[in-house]
């Protein structure tokens, strides 16, 4: 399949958009600020990472876009990266429809509603441009607020991994998984 994937999309004052090279100093304060916060669910969180490292991860994720495999994306407001997100296709082409979407939001920004907002704009977004019949959440089942995004913006529990990977701080992880496809109703769109 030919996708030329689009590259931005605004909700209000935030854009989400591709990562691209020079964002590299912006994620890396974004990441590094919030790896209190981040570190127990991310296991790519580290307080020690370079503003080259998190540059490299940018134009790793540039390259990534450009071949169709995953589309990694920030939420900015002004200058300032809120949070970041992606598409990501885990091995599976994108002929099939199902897409996982991944996001992490910034520590000073957590708790405000961000996450519900963003994931409701990338559903909208996939819903308008993208070759997507379903879209998958996965989640730490120990991290609620993850999982009551995804249930906010009507993803349904399809399952729980029991203990399937080491977990970020030791000991087993167990996943939720989510699922929202085309039919399914999107809350926010309705009227009262």
């Amino acid at each position: 399949m030919s996708f030329a994937a689009p590259e931005e999309y605004r909700d209000g004052e935030l854009l989400i958009r591709s990562l691209r090279p020079g964002d590299g100093a912006e994620l890396n304060r974004a990441t590094v600020a919030s790896y209190e916060h981040l570190r127990e669910f991310m296991e790519w969180a580290r307080p020690d990472t370079t503003v080259e490292d998190s540059e490299g991860y940018v134009r790793l994720s540039q390259a990534r876009w450009l071949a169709g495999e995953e589309w990694g994306l920030g939420v900015w407001r002004g200058e300032r990266l809120v949070a970041g997100c992606g598409f990501m296709l885990r091995g599976q082409p994108l002929e099939h429809g199902t897409v996982e979407i991944g996001m992490w939001v910034r520590a000073d920004e957590a708790g405000r509603g961000l996450g519900t907002r963003v994931l409701r704009a990338l559903v909208d977004w996939a819903d308008a441009d993208w070759p997507i019949h379903k879209l998958t959440w996965q989640c730490d089942s120990r991290n609620l607020a993850s999982a009551r995004i995804a249930q906010k913006c009507g993803f349904q529990l399809e399952g729980r991994l029991r203990e399937h990977v080491p977990g970020v701080a030791g000991g087993r992880r167990t996943t939720l998984l989510f699922g929202l496809v085309r039919s399914d109703p999107r809350p926010w769109r309705s009227g009262p």
